[in-house]
C-alpha cells in the first residue's frame, strides 16, 4: 500500500461525481477548500486524502486528483443515519451552535461515531508514512486524533474545528464530554476560528479532565498539546479574477435586468439550516416592506437557500416553514411581475454565484451562529469595484475580521431592521471605503495564508511549509499560537497549568 507524507482526513473526499455524456460516471476534484489551498505543497509532496465518497455500501477505488490519492472510507446507510445525520449532525451541530435547536442524545448514535471514527483513524494509519503529518477536519470525526496517536504515536496529528467551539456551561451537557475532548487532545495541535474557542476548549479541559492547562497549551500525560486560533478563509485571488471575466460581468447585468432592474438588490446565500438565521432576516424583511421603508417597486430580494440534510427532520420543518413565509410576504406585498423576494433552492456553479455577488448592493449575512461564514468572504472579494454593503452578524467568525461591514445582532429584529436600514440608505464613499479596507485584509488573509500558518505551527521543525511558494508572507501569518511546546517537564511545559 503506497503511503504518504502528509495526510488529510475529513469526513468527505473533496471530489464530486458527475455524469459523462457517454452516460459514465466520473469523479472530478470539488472547487474551493483545502485542496485549494494546500496545492501548492500537494504538488510536491505524497499526499492522501481520507474520506467518505457519498452513497453507502462498498468504498469505490477512485483516482487521484491533482495527484493526490483518494482513499475511501466506507459507510453503511445505518453509520450514515446513526453517525452523520445523528450524533453529528443532531447533537453535536445544535449545541456547538448555541442550542439554536435542541440537540438530541441517544446512545445508538454515540456507538455510531466511535465505531466511524474509529474507522476513520485505522484507513488513516495504514496510509500514513513512519513520522507523517496527519491534518484531521471537524466535528464529525473528532475522535480520529485520539484513536490515531493510540495507533500511530509516531504521526505528528493536527486537528481543526470549523464550527463554533461552545461555552463550557453548554458542552458540559454532552453525556460523552470526556471522551470527545481526550479524543481532540490526541493532536498535537488543536486549531480553532476564534480565539475564544480555544479558551473555551482550555476551560472544560481543566474543569472535565483536571489537566494543566492556559488558552496555549495543555499538559496531557507526557505530552504538551498547542491549542490557538487559525480563521479560514477563501480563495480571494480565485473569486476576484471570476468576478471580473467579462462574460460574469455581462451575466451580472442580465440577472438584473431579469429582476426588473431595481434600484437595489439585497442577497442573500445560505445552506437550509436553522443557525442561518433566514427566518429572522425574512421577518426584519417583512417589516420594513409593512413600513414603507422598503418598497418592492425598487427593492427586491434575492434568497438563495441550498437544501442540506434533507433526510433530517429538524431541516424538513425549517424548509417548510420559510417557503410558508415567503409565499406570505410575496402574497402581500408582491404585485404581478413584481414579487418582493425572488426564492432559489437550486445549486449555483462558481460563475453564476459571483455575477450574483455582483448583482447584489447589499449583501446579508446574518447567521444566529457561524463558525467563519465563507459566503461573506466571497462577496467581499467578488466587489471588484469596490463597491456593494455588507451586512454581517456578529456572531459571524467572520466578524472579528470584516470589521467595516454593517454588523447586526440578528437575535434583534429591530437592530436586524436598523442595519439593513443603514446599509441601503448608505452614501456611496462610504460603502466604498468600508470595502476598499475588507477587501485589502482579504487579499493579505486569503486561505492558502491559513493553511501555511497553520502546517507552519504543526510541522515546525519538518519539510513540509518549507516547499510552499517562497512568497508566503510571514512565519506566522496572523495565527494566534504560541512558538513550538517545550518538552514536556521543562520549565515551560510545567507554566502550563497558568
Amino acid at each position: 500500500m503506497r503511503q504518504s507524507s502528509l495526510v488529510l482526513v475529513a469526513n468527505r473526499l473533496p471530489i464530486d461525481d458527475s455524469q459523462a455524456p457517454d452516460g459514465a460516471c466520473e469523479w472530478r476534484r470539488s472547487p474551493g477548500g483545502l485542496v485549494s489551498a494546500l496545492h501548492p505543497l500537494l504538488r510536491h509532496t505524497p499526499a492522501t486524502w481520507v474520506g467518505w465518497a457519498g452513497g453507502t455500501g462498498p468504498a469505490p477505488t477512485l483516482p487521484d486528483v491533482d495527484g493526490v490519492r483518494m482513499h475511501t472510507v466506507a459507510l453503511s446507510a445505518e453509520d450514515l443515519r446513526d453517525h452523520y445525520e445523528g450524533f453529528a449532525n443532531a447533537t453535536l451541530w445544535p449545541l456547538y451552535h448555541d442550542s439554536v435547536e435542541q440537540p438530541e442524545h441517544h446512545r445508538r448514535w454515540w456507538e455510531a461515531y466511535q465505531r466511524v471514527n474509529q474507522r476513520f483513524a485505522e484507513a488513516t494509519a495504514q496510509v500514513a508514512e513512519p513520522g507523517a503529518v496527519v491534518w484531521v477536519q471537524d466535528y464529525h470525526l473528532q475522535l480520529v486524533p485520539g484513536q490515531l496517536r493510540a495507533l500511530r504515536p509516531d504521526l505528528r496529528i493536527g486537528f481543526f474545528l470549523h464550527v463554533p467551539f461552545p461555552p463550557p456551561e453548554l458542552f458540559m451537557q454532552l453525556p460523552r464530554r470526556a471522551e470527545l475532548l481526550r479524543g481532540m487532545l490526541g493532536a498535537d495541535l488543536v486549531g480553532f476560528q476564534r480565539a475564544q474557542a480555544a479558551h473555551n476548549f482550555a476551560q472544560l479541559v481543566t474543569r472535565v479532565l483536571e489537566l494543566p492547562a492556559t488558552d496555549r497549551r495543555i499538559g496531557i500525560d507526557d505530552r504538551v498539546v498547542r491549542i490557538g486560533a487559525f480563521p479560514v478563509s477563501i480563495d480571494t485571488a480565485e473569486m476576484s479574477a471570476l468576478a471580473a471575466r467579462p462574460d460574469v460581468a455581462a451575466r451580472a447585468r442580465r440577472l438584473r435586468q431579469d429582476l426588473g432592474d431595481p434600484r437595489q438588490v439585497i442577497l442573500s446565500v445560505d445552506r437550509m439550516d436553522y443557525t442561518k438565521g433566514i427566518e429572522q432576516r425574512l421577518k426584519a424583511y417583512s417589516e420594513l416592506l409593512a413600513t414603507g421603508d422598503v418598497k418592492v417597486r425598487d427593492t427586491v430580494l434575492v434568497q438563495v437557500a441550498m437544501p442540506s440534510r434533507e433526510r433530517v427532520g429538524q431541516y424538513q420543518i425549517l424548509r417548510e416553514r420559510i417557503e410558508r413565509e415567503v409565499g406570505r410576504i410575496n402574497g402581500e406585498f408582491g404585485r404581478v411581475g413584481e414579487p418582493a423576494i425572488h426564492y432559489l433552492t437550486q445549486p449555483f456553479d462558481r460563475a453564476e454565484l459571483a455575477a450574483l455577488y455582483r448583482v447584489a448592493d447589499v449583501m446579508a449575512v446574518t447567521p444566529l451562529r457561524d463558525g467563519m461564514n465563507l459566503v461573506a468572504k466571497e462577496y467581499v472579494a467578488a466587489r471588484v469595484d469596490d463597491d456593494g454593503a455588507l451586512l454581517l452578524s456578529e456572531f459571524a467568525g467572520t466578524a472579528a475580521e470584516l470589521s467595516q461591514a454593517y454588523l447586526v445582532n440578528p437575535h434583534d429584529l429591530e437592530g436586524l431592521k436598523q442595519g439593513l436600514r443603514a446599509a441601503l440608505r448608505a452614501s456611496p464613499d462610504d460603502v466604498t471605503q468600508r470595502m476598499r479596507a475588507m477587501r485589502a485584509h482579504l487579499q493579505q488573509h486569503d486561505i492558502r495564508a491559513w493553511a501555511r500558518s497553520y502546517l507552519r505551527a504543526l510541522d515546525e521543525g519538518g519539510t513540509l511549509v518549507s516547499r510552499l511558494s517562497s512568497t508566503d508572507g510571514s512565519p506566522e501569518d496572523g495565527a494566534r499560537v504560541p512558538r513550538p511546546a517545550t518538552p514536556a517537564g521543562s520549565p515551560a511545559a510545567q507554566q502550563a497549568s497558568g
